[in-house]
């Protein structure tokens, strides 16, 4: 702009998007005056409770229903009519068909149906970032992939396509069950296409990036662009929703592709725990992107075998905090308050036994986990023999230690793998049955042979 006092440059900063707060070299940044602040914490978190807008609900002006794949509206109509048990839905045409779904408002398509059913020429022009780029890598070494395949088409064009080729390298990796030898998949088909449908359904359509599945020989990597939406971390993905495309993951949902309770991501996990391998892991995610790795190695057969011992019905009626517990304590993890409250159930169900008393109770999977693992003798020593060999230690210590007695802190190295706790508990089972006696308070306290 000019002015007959000079040149006038006007800078127009738009203001940030509902639900987004933009960081800094780890800080949230506001204006006060001339300079920069942090953002309070309350004010972050009335950031993130904001609605962003749905841009898979906003209309795309320009292309039309010759735009978009016939046969892929077919497929979505049979697969809805199919879910909703309605054969007259298979009468529709296909703009009643977008419409009841709400996929065409007002005589125009929105971003949601060019996603789901946009062709290659439709794409390109109006929204090219919706864009799947598949690699397969025979190991981590930096150079071209083996294979490379792009997909800048509408989801129900090349799903089932994407599949298919994932599985043509999808290797069996064998164990022995008794007299029978069974088999497992490298990369199990329903949490695959849930991890690729998640990427599609909840990925950010504002950013130019695409998405990427790179396939390993023992693990597939999803990378989506756009971080978590507000709200949502990689602690609490289980427990919590907030679908950042709504009207996409709404049509997704009405052909039984996703359920709209967020089941997805559960049954990744409880695939896992089922079939033995590394729980799903969401390591190098940050603001900009969401990298999902699935990994296919089958590390515990036995854990497995146990499983299917307990029968599938048992099995079906587990929600995913009981798999998770049996996991934790398959690899003798600490147990998290919620996965603790699922104990009494599995204790119920068989899976897991109870070893000790009170405060010094511990908990460990049953004897059917060790006789698939052919070690019913470890079992017997977890639960009865270490029971009354640690008491015994214990009760052997203070004997040695005579008329000075013995601190906790001392008690604790005749045990260190056992927590503070369940020493004690130990030392009061001796003291009930009148072998030693406890003399003096807190660090004075000394535990002493009985007379």
């Amino acid at each position: 702009m000019l002015l007959p006092q000079g040149r006038v440059l006007v800078v127009h900063v738009p203001s940030r998007l509902p639900g987004t707060a933009w960081r800094f070299e780890g800080r949230y940044l506001k204006r006060a005056g001339d300079d920069l602040t942090p953002l309070g914490s309350a004010e972050l978190q009335a950031i993130f409770a904001e609605t962003g807008p749905d841009f898979s609900a906003e209309c795309c002006p320009g292309p039309g229903l010759q735009d978009l794949v016939q046969a892929a509206i077919a497929v979505f109509r049979e697969r809805w009519a199919q879910k909703s048990r309605d054969a007259r839905k298979l009468q529709w045409s296909d703009a009643e068909t977008l419409t009841n779904a709400e996929l065409l408002v007002d005589g125009q398509l929105t971003y949601a149906a060019l996603i789901m059913f946009g062709s290659r020429v439709a794409l390109g022009r109006w929204l090219a970032q919706d864009e799947l780029v598949f690699e397969y890598r025979s190991s981590n070494a930096s150079g071209p992939a083996a294979d490379r395949e792009d997909y800048r088409e509408g989801l129900f064009v090349w799903q089932d396509a994407l599949w298919d080729k994932i599985n043509l390298r999808n290797d069996k990796q064998s164990y022995q069950d008794g007299l029978f030898r069974m088999d497992l998949l490298t990369f199990d088909e329903v949490p695959v296409r849930e991890a690729l449908l998640n990427a599609i359904a909840h990925r950010d359509y504002r950013l130019g990036g695409s998405v990427f599945v790179r396939q390993y020989p023992q693990r597939l990597e999803v990378v989506s662009p756009g971080g978590f939406p507000p709200g949502i971390t990689p602690a609490n993905i289980l427990e919590q929703q907030n679908p950042r495309n709504r009207r996409l993951a709404e049509a997704l949902a009405r052909c039984g592709l996703i359920e709209r309770s967020g089941q997805g991501m559960n049954l990744m996990f409880e695939s896992a725990v089922r079939q033995g391998k590394q729980l799903p892991s969401f390591a190098g995610t940050a603001a900009h992107e969401v990298r999902l790795t699935l990994d296919g190695l089958v590390r515990s057969p036995a854990f497995v075998r146990f499983l299917e011992r307990l029968g599938e019905q048992t099995l079906r009626s587990f929600a995913t905090d009981d798999f998770l517990a049996l996991d934790a304590l398959h690899r003798e993890q600490a147990l998290t308050p919620a996965l603790k409250e699922r104990l009494p159930g599995l204790i119920s169900a068989g899976a897991v036994e109870s070893v000790g008393r009170g405060r010094g109770v511990r908990y460990i999977l049953s004897a059917a986990f060790h006789a698939a693992l052919g070690a019913s003798g470890t079992h017997t020593r977890k639960k009865g023999l270490d029971h009354d060999t640690n008491k015994a230690l214990l009760l052997k210590h203070v004997t040695k230690q005579q008329a000075q007695g013995a601190p906790l802190a001392q008690l604790r190295q005749v045990l260190p793998a056992m927590p503070s706790s369940a020493v004690q508990a130990l030392m009061h089972e001796l003291r009930d049955e009148r072998l030693v006696i406890l003399e003096g308070l807190r660090r004075w306290a000394r535990w002493k042979l009985a007379q």
